[in-house]
């Protein structure tokens, strides 16, 4: 249980776009409109399946080894920020927070 992780989403997607890197492998993630579904290669994809996350855009860079592959995704949704708590560190109100299309 220690070594589960806990990264936000929003309405069925990823708040913002990460990159996660490990070794030798880069992997995009960007999040997408409802009904876009999940476009991530395979390990990837299993680590996003799991995660509940059902609309995504994954992209893997340089290296295509699984294992690498799963590390980044891992390193990048760790680094995942909650848009809640972004705000209350800025000091703004929810009512401020602009809607990215």
């Amino acid at each position: 249980k220690k070594s589960l992780l806990k990264f936000p989403l929003k309405e069925g997607t990823i708040p913002h776009r990460i990159i996660g890197r490990f070794g030798a492998g880069t992997v995009v993630i960007n999040p997408a409109v409802k009904g876009t579904g999940l476009i991530a290669g395979g390990a990837v994809r299993a680590i996003l399946e799991v995660g509940g996350v059902q609309n995504i855009v994954a992209k893997s860079i340089r290296s295509h080894n699984p294992f690498n592959s799963v590390k980044a995704a891992l390193n990048g949704l760790a680094n995942l920020k909650d848009p809640a708590r972004v705000l209350r560190l800025r000091g703004k109100a929810e009512e401020e927070s602009q809607e990215v299309a």
